[in-house]
């Protein structure tokens, strides 16, 4: 049965304070660091003991589409709460801003309107 790799064992730890040692050492012994060098050390250590860890493909994207939420497209909020043709005091005024080309149109069917 292999260790598991979340469970601290006596010969994890003791790896773990021989490198923070070494670390410790080569940055010339500063005094009151020790959890940064063991928490370094336990960081590079899980880094020698599974160097393909990060290479793994990605569970999450396992090519399945998975239903989430529906994003709909901003000009759905034309008519949200409106009953067209009905009367409400909803509907006096845009809800969404207009696009480049919608406020062409709308000048090009005023103008028109008001020639004819």
């Amino acid at each position: 049965m292999t260790a598991s790799p979340l469970e601290d064992s006596p010969q994890l730890e003791a790896r773990v304070r021989r490198r923070a040692h070494h670390l410790w050492q080569a940055d010339g012994s500063p005094e009151g660091r020790e959890a940064e060098y063991l928490e370094n050390a336990r960081e590079l250590i899980a880094i020698e003991d599974s160097p393909g860890a990060g290479q793994l493909p990605n569970p999450m994207a396992d090519g399945s589409t998975e239903p989430g939420p529906v994003i709909e497209e901003a000009s759905i909020q034309d008519n949200y709460g409106e009953i067209p043709g009905r009367l409400v005091d909803q509907g006096d005024r845009r809800q969404t801003p207009m696009t480049r080309e919608q406020l062409h149109e709308e000048s090009r069917e005023e103008s028109t309107e008001e020639s004819s």
